[in-house]
């Protein structure tokens, strides 16, 4: 039915027996789509309490395949929910408008949900965020994961002190340092825990497939590359086969594999999109790539530089030889594991499986942190989410600093909220990364844009922060901005509390 034609009551409001109509078909019709896109999760989900949740995805992702904008407003004139928070409950939210619908129009009214079934999935991502985070701070539901600088294996006041700020968890880059490190660092935190009584979770983050510039090679005196410039992609001790038409700059890309799957006009970034370039052939030797993007100034082509190939569909494994090595020691000692660079969910099982083979009679009170980092794993993520909650506590982190280049930075915003959501349906905590109050942690002022992006994670459960000169000025200053925050809004409920401003 055109819902701008539908008929209206002294021009006010389309008639509630038309919206009931309606909305009785919507909920009709994601039980069905719903059935059908559960079905193909049905032998991923072995946690009997993950199974509600991954019902309530179901049903959101069906929903969220229609535009539902000309039914909102006919709903908002009946002064009616407009179902845009409906992400946690999806059928409770439906039906509890089409029990009002019935009421308002003289129908016969269906059974409404009670308050119990309606705020159930609230109560769920609250204890899946527990099973992962921990008790929450009182006064302040977002939790605080912060990431360890090496230093803080030779430091054990820096624990203590992070469990006196109410951190919930600290994050141990497995990229950086080794085990003999690692163990000294989780002493700490356990030895903090006991001074306190507040436990710190141990989040360990494998270091995943490196895609990174290596060694560099830049033409004769030229220290910046500039738009325009020629620069060449080679593997690992490729640097004096290159063969260039004319002089440019090269670098080691330390990915081997990738050479064969990178194809002619695909866009390349290097650092973080500092350097953006396409690739204009495909040689034996390497790639050779046009630089299309640059600061006015140029910018200086460094090793162990991040590498971004967004048009290009990157198979390779998620797990490297490195990160089964270090799974001997993270799945003992970890309370969490950061799963980079994960992009399907096969990635997942197969980290499971690693799991499974070194901790066979409790693997799945390990946590699982997915982090989202490139455009496959944000089209796979739905899969991605239901393979690893459907067995192990679990959480969805945003890692913005390799998405926003792999999606575009214009688009960073839009899929932010976009995850926010889908971790919602599905009751699973997200961690807000990347970058969080980073001016603050570097040189001890906040800027005014990050105190604004810092205020918007707390529709996350959780906000992470960087290491850093200032980080202990940047956590106070967060904690107090989550409270306030906290106060205002609940993901994306406002919360009306009392104003005194005016």
């Amino acid at each position: 039915m055109d819902l701008d034609a539908l008929p209206e009551i002294a021009g006010l409001a389309p008639m509630p027996a038309a919206l009931h109509g309606e909305v009785e078909a919507l909920i009709a019709a994601l039980r069905d789509e719903g059935a059908d896109i559960a079905k193909a999760w049905s032998g991923c989900i072995e946690r009997p309490e993950f199974l509600a949740s991954a019902i309530n995805l179901s049903h959101y992702l069906a929903l969220r395949h229609r535009d539902l904008r000309p039914l909102q407003r006919p709903l908002m004139a009946l002064g009616l929910s407009s179902l845009g928070r409906l992400e946690s409950r999806v059928l409770p939210a439906l039906e509890a408008v089409r029990a009002t619908l019935a009421t308002l129009a003289g129908l016969p009214a269906p059974g409404r949900p009670t308050m119990q079934a309606f705020f159930a999935g609230e109560r769920r991502l609250a204890r899946n965020t527990a099973a992962v985070l921990g008790p929450a701070t009182p006064n302040r539901p977002i939790g605080l994961l912060v990431t360890c600088p090496s230093e803080a294996a030779n430091d054990p006041a820096f624990m203590r002190r992070l469990a006196e700020c109410g951190v919930e968890a600290v994050r141990i880059n497995c990229a950086h340092d080794d085990a003999t490190v690692w163990a000294r660092m989780i002493g700490h935190a356990r030895a903090a825990q006991e001074a306190t009584g507040r436990r710190l979770r141990i989040l360990m983050d494998l270091a995943g497939p490196k895609i990174r510039t290596g060694a560099v090679q830049l033409p004769e005196g030229q220290k910046r590359i500039g738009m325009g410039a020629l620069l060449a992609i080679v593997p690992p001790g490729g640097l004096g086969l290159a063969e260039l038409p004319e002089p440019g700059f090269v670098a080691e890309c330390t990915l081997t594999e990738l050479f064969g799957m990178v194809q002619e006009g695909q866009r390349l970034f290097v650092d973080d999109g500092k350097i953006g370039a396409r690739i204009e052939r495909v040689l034996p030797w390497g790639l050779l790539a046009r630089v299309t993007a640059v600061p006015e100034e140029g910018a200086k082509l460094k090793p162990e530089r991040g590498l971004n190939f967004p048009d290009t569909d990157l198979h390779c494994a998620a797990l490297t030889a490195k990160d089964r090595a270090d799974l001997d020691f993270v799945a003992q000692h970890a309370d969490g594991i950061g799963y980079s660079f994960v992009q399907s969910a096969a990635d997942v099982e197969l980290l499971q499986e690693e799991l499974a083979a070194r901790r066979p009679q409790d693997w799945r009170a390990l946590s699982l942190i997915l982090k989202i980092e490139t455009v496959r794993a944000v089209h796979a993520l739905p899969g991605i989410v239901v393979q690893a909650a459907g067995r192990q506590p679990t959480a969805i982190m945003i890692a913005r600093g390799d998405l926003a280049v792999e999606i575009g930075f214009a688009r960073m915003a839009e899929m932010q909220e976009e995850i926010l959501w889908i971790g919602e349906a599905a009751h699973v905590p997200v961690i807000w990364a990347t970058q969080v109050l980073e001016h603050l942690i570097r040189k001890g002022t906040p800027l005014r844009g990050e105190m604004t992006d810092a205020a918007m994670a707390a529709r996350a459960e959780c906000v992470m922060l960087n290491k850093g000169p200032h980080l202990f000025e940047a956590i106070g200053e967060l904690d107090r901005l989550l409270r306030r925050m906290g106060e205002h809004q609940r993901k994306k409920t406002p919360q009306l509390r009392r104003l005194a401003s005016w």
